[in-house]
């Protein structure tokens, strides 16, 4: 699943990878959808999308999106991803606030029930307009860019340890 560059609205579009790479829109209405991601089990789509006017996250049904919608962000929220495990999501607020909501899957194979939005917590961290810029490991540990910048006007930068094994043994020798 991807989405197209260039002028809004933009449009989630699945690529089929067999030997004629067909590409078929998946959502494609007059408002934006972005950040489609599958849940790990393969039966859900989350995304984000302006369609009440301001960026919400959803859940449809897949491969079969027109069979339902399910609204989980209430207030705004951009930059959906499924925990490992499928059995939450995570996503970010309209402030940067990460967000997660449980998801019961004992309503049914076919019923979607999310719980509440609950906020994890805040911070000046680095975020793009479209794509992921955080990750979630399978303990739950969350991957982000720290800002240090209040505004965030300059681009982030990562420092990248070469030999990291052997500098820890230097500054951390073993008896």
């Amino acid at each position: 699943m991807f989405g197209e560059p260039g002028q809004p609205p933009f449009d989630l579009y699945t690529l089929d990878v067999g030997s004629d790479r067909k590409v078929a829109p998946l959502l494609n209405d007059s408002y934006s959808e972005h950040n489609g991601e599958i849940s790990p089990d393969g039966r859900w789509l989350v995304y984000q999308s302006d369609e009440s006017g301001s960026n919400e996250i959803y859940v449809r049904p897949f491969p079969h999106v027109a069979a339902g919608r399910s609204q989980v962000s209430s207030g705004g929220g951009t930059r959906p991803m499924w925990a490992r495990n499928g059995r939450e999501l995570f996503y970010s607020g309209v402030d940067g606030t990460m967000m997660a909501v449980s998801i019961d899957s004992s309503v049914g194979r076919d019923k979607f029930s999310a719980g509440t939005p609950t906020a994890l917590f805040s911070g000046p961290y680095y975020s793009v307009q479209a794509g992921r810029s955080y990750d979630v490991s399978a303990d739950g540990r969350f991957l982000m860019v720290k800002n240090d910048t209040p505004q965030a006007l300059s681009a982030p930068q990562l420092v990248v340890v070469l030999n990291w094994l052997e500098e820890l043994k230097r500054l951390v020798p073993t008896k």
